[in-house]
């Protein structure tokens, strides 16, 4: 047995890949991610001990849409530091004509589980959400600066 120490990257394929490219270049740095690298056909932003990076798809996919509960991924979810944070992307989520699926709400799977659920122009799921307190999905989950989760 190992222990990860945690996820090094999340890489995502989408069609439209210019209308997809001018909009993760407006929310990525939004998020505190900066782009390490922004290709014809690709783009890396790392930060926040997180790195994304999204892909033009196969030209067989080319059109299609991003469908939740379909094999692969169902929705990429980025952690705030405060429920203040998750309001204020809301508002820049509109400024860029984001699809907002469900505003700024509390619930979820935690206590206090505050969230902002949106998707990307090909339907791409996405969310920001803030847990406060302590445990495994809070944001004071017992980091330490090795890296590990106590």
């Amino acid at each position: 047995m190992i222990q990860i120490n945690g996820v090094a990257h999340t890489i995502i394929a989408v069609s439209n890949y210019k209308v997809c490219r001018e909009f993760y270049h407006k929310l990525m740095p939004f998020l505190g991610l900066t782009n390490v690298f922004d290709g014809e056909d690709y783009m890396y932003y790392v930060g926040g001990r997180t790195a994304l990076g999204i892909g033009r798809c196969g030209a067989e996919f080319e059109g299609q849409r991003f469908q939740q509960n379909s094999v692969g991924l169902h929705h990429l979810c980025f952690r705030a530091r405060s429920a203040d944070d998750v309001d204020v992307l809301h508002k820049h989520l509109v400024t860029i004509d984001a699809k907002i699926v469900h505003a700024p709400e509390p619930g979820g799977c935690a206590p206090g589980y505050y969230s902002v659920l949106f998707e990307d122009p090909v339907g791409t799921r996405l969310e920001l959400n803030f847990v406060p307190g302590k445990g495994v999905l809070a944001d004071d989950a017992g980091f330490n600066p090795s890296g590990d989760y106590q």
